[in-house]
């Protein structure tokens, strides 16, 4: 059976109720990227980037799996292959819908890392306190975020797995942030048959052998039912 990668991005949760990373206006949840999203901005404001993050882990944590994220957790539990979902999104709707192989290129809302002693720990409370880490003591708790500028999470891994896989999926996402927007090469160079759903058409749609436009609780669900 084929195996299959799924690369997934905030359009996959847009319809769990939790916005899409960058509104028309180039801002985030009424900030500018540049002060929440980069070690530049956590450094003049961290107060500000804590408050910021700790309310989208609230927001994370009320919503609710839809449709879509069932709908990739289901077929991972029936398909005898091996079923990867990468995950541009910092929620854990893929988790709580059952998912079990999620790789999180750009980190997770409900983990911290220790700027002091690098420790990356599971996190459910809030950082805006301060709070000390559990490891070394010191006070240097930031969310385990990818923030512009930073390296991505375990794109060694996420390239193997793109490269051996027999079928890559885009879903929910605009594929042009690096090194994201790279993957669907690697996959199509090395013969597997990719595919795009997405709500709007990507600039290079020649690069999919499918493409299926539409909301993802829509689209997923008829797409996965097919493997």
């Amino acid at each position: 059976m084929p195996r299959i990668v799924v690369l997934t991005g905030a359009g996959i949760s847009a319809e769990s109720g939790i916005r899409t990373f960058r509104a028309a206006d180039g801002l985030w949840e009424d900030h500018r990227i540049e002060d929440v999203a980069t070690p530049e901005g956590y450094a003049a404001d961290p107060a500000l980037v804590h408050a910021f993050y700790d309310e989208r882990r609230r927001v994370a944590a009320a919503a609710q799996p839809n449709a879509a994220h069932r709908a990739l957790a289901d077929l991972e539990a029936r398909h005898p292959g091996d079923v990867v979902v990468v995950t541009q999104n910092i929620d854990d709707l893929h988790e709580r819908a059952g998912s079990r192989r999620v790789i999180h290129i750009h980190g997770e809302l409900e983990r911290a890392r220790c700027e002091a002693c690098d420790e990356r720990m599971p996190w459910h409370g809030d950082l805006a306190g301060e709070p000390a880490c559990p490891r070394c003591g010191v006070r240097a708790l930031r969310p385990d975020v990818v923030w512009f500028g930073e390296a991505v999470y375990r794109l060694d891994d996420i390239v193997d797995a793109v490269s051996l896989c027999e079928e890559f999926w885009v879903i929910g996402t605009s594929g042009a942030v690096t090194p994201a927007a790279s993957l669907v090469v690697i996959a199509a160079e090395n013969g597997a048959r990719t595919a795009l759903l997405n709500l709007e058409a990507h600039e290079e749609t020649a690069l999919f052998d499918d493409v299926v436009l539409g909301p993802a609780t829509a689209t997923v669900p008829a797409w996965t039912a097919r493997f």
